[in-house]
This record gives C-alpha cells, structure tokens and sequence, in this order.
C-alpha cells in the first residue's frame, strides 16, 4: 500500500527562494515515489508550492483545512481529497492520521504548533512515525555551493545582554539555529564569538542575530 507523508510548512513563501523550490521538489519527490500528500490545503504560499509539485508530477493530494481558514489560506479545492473541519486541532488530527511520516518544511507559528504537537504525541508514546525536520537554508548551501565557494566566517556579537542565563539561551540558540555555532564568550563576557558555515555579509548575519534574538532575550531578562 502507498505510503502518505504529512507536511506542514507555512501559508507564505518565507525569505528566501530556496523555500518555494525545496518545497515543489518535495512535491515532486513524492510521486516519484508514489506516495501521497497530506497537508493543509492551502493554494497560498508554501503549502501551495508543495501541492503544485505534487499535482504537477502525479501525486495523490489529501488537503485538510479548518472552516475558518478558507478564505486567509485560500482553500486548495482541487485535490483529489478535500476536507473542511471545524477547528484546528481537528485539522491536525485529520492530517496526522491519515499519514505514515511527518516533514516539517520552513512555516511560522502554525506550522511550529502542528510540529510540537505531533512530537508530544511521540514523546507520549501514542505514535513511531517518523518525523523530518527539513534545514532548508543549509541544505541549499550544502547542495548547489561548491567547498572552493563557501565563505565561511567567524563573526563577534557584542552583547547586551548581562544576566548569565540570558547568555547562556542567547549561545544555546545561536548553536540550534543550523548553521551557526556560538564558539567562545570573551572574558568580560561582553561578546560572542560565532563561526557561520557561509555568509556573503558577515555584518548581516551579525546584526540578525542581535534583533531577532538578543534584543527580544533582553526584554524577558529585563
């Protein structure tokens, strides 16, 4: 019997044109393997390319969307099978039991939601699917920029934070972002020092760090 592989990815195409194609070639993927979509019915940003690629290479389509969704997330009513809940968690319910594995591609709050809940059920013992959490930035890096190209960098984040903890999460998150490695805390502990497997602007990276996470570590140690 063909295999179904649950995805949950986001309602927008994200920051980067890598996104949308590992998300087509995701699609593609799948029917190469015979293997069919679920996912969240959209017709809009990630979720759309996904169900494109699929469709577009012969993949059976299984869409699952909440009522109140249809219009924000453009309900997707071309699939070989579409169904509308009431709610949310109902949504993630559906899509998990009528699949074999779970993919996580790039998605916001939503899309992290669907993640931890199907992880606690792991955790919980109540399932054994598998479940792939896709870096796609990485893998782009890894798959189209050859050795002789990669521009790897050591990078120093001058801190604002004080408070130990707020440190020590600020490096822990550094190293769980794929990618980045937080390497060593000056001995006045008012900078870190980072290595970036490949950055154009190293200055960039820098300052991403420091408003995506420091400044927001910064209000909660406040």
């Amino acid at each position: 019997m063909s295999k179904s592989i649950c995805v949950f990815c986001g309602a927008r195409m994200g920051n980067n044109p890598a996104f949308e194609q590992a998300a087509r070639d995701l699609g593609n993927v799948l029917a190469k393997y015979t293997w069919r979509l679920v996912y969240g019915a959209g017709d809009i940003g990630l979720m759309g390319a996904v169900a494109n690629g699929a469709q577009a290479s012969g993949a059976a389509t299984f869409g699952v969307m909440p009522e109140h969704l249809m219009q924000t997330e453009v309900g997707k009513r071309d699939l070989d099978r579409f169904i509308i809940t009431d709610d949310m968690h109902s949504r993630k319910k559906l899509m998990f039991i009528n699949s074999d594995a779970v993919v996580l591609l790039p998605g916001g709050a939503g899309s992290l939601d669907e993640f931890f809940e199907v992880l606690t059920w792991a955790q919980l013992g109540l399932h054994s699917r598998p479940i792939i959490v896709a870096n796609i930035e990485v893998a782009w890096i890894v798959l189209t920029v050859p050795n002789a190209k990669l521009k790897p960098a050591w990078i120093v984040v001058p801190l604002e934070l004080r408070e130990p903890e707020a440190i020590t999460v600020l490096a822990g998150t550094i190293t769980l972002t794929p990618g980045t490695v937080s390497a060593d805390l000056s001995d006045q502990g008012h900078s870190l020092l980072v290595h970036v497997l490949h950055t154009e602007d190293p200055d960039a990276v820098r300052d991403d760090i420091t408003n995506r996470y420091q400044r927001r570590l910064k209000e909660i140690f406040s």
